[in-house]
């Protein structure tokens, strides 16, 4: 048997697959194939369009999946990231009483000592979790960074340039925590 023609059970003549009629009925064959071969290819040509636009829905489908599950994992990275935020913000005042403690020259030297090591194991640990100051004094102002408390009319500063720290700022990974408090000077004579 060839691969193009089947015997039926019912009838012994091969069928053409091409066009699914017994070969040797030319005069069935020539009236079938005239009036079943253009419904044939506007049928298969229906499916095939089907089936086109369904593997398109389906590939648009997985871009949109795949889209999304991007989107929910940055979103959780960016949460752990900035998770920590709140709790180190809450820190600041902490190292903000603990600079004051150094500032103060009176008191026994042991404890000094002391105060001088916790702050640098906080310094430690901030420094770990990608807590960084924010560098102030002597520099130019930068409104993203610092805030200006108060403007101090002097010669000896250039003009916009911060002159004093009255609070240090700190910034978490690229994220500001909280700007520094500043006095900026203000030259008169420019």
């Amino acid at each position: 048997m060839s691969k193009g023609n089947v015997k039926t059970e019912s009838q012994n003549t091969p069928l053409d697959f091409d066009h699914e009629l017994p070969a040797g009925d030319d005069d069935r064959q020539d009236t079938a194939t005239a009036v079943e071969t253009p419904a044939r290819e506007s049928e298969l040509q229906k499916v095939k369009a089907e089936r086109d636009a369904l593997l398109d829905r389906l590939a648009r489908m997985q871009a949109e999946f795949d889209n999304a599950r991007k989107r929910a994992s940055k979103e959780q990275q960016d949460y752990r990231s900035y998770a920590l935020a709140d709790a180190m913000k809450s820190l600041l005042p902490v190292i903000d009483s603990f600079e004051r403690a150094l500032h103060v020259k009176s008191g026994p030297g042991d404890l000094r000592s002391g105060v001088e090591l916790i702050y640098k194991q906080l310094q430690s640990v901030l420094s770990k979790l990608s807590v960084t100051p924010i560098v102030a004094q002597g520099e130019p102002f930068d409104p993203r960074y610092h805030e200006a408390i108060e403007m101090v009319d002097t010669t000896e500063a250039p003009d916009h340039q911060v002159i004093e720290e009255l609070q240090r700022g700190y910034k978490f990974k690229d994220r500001l925590l909280r700007p520094a408090m500043v006095k900026v000077a203000r030259n008169p004579g420019k």
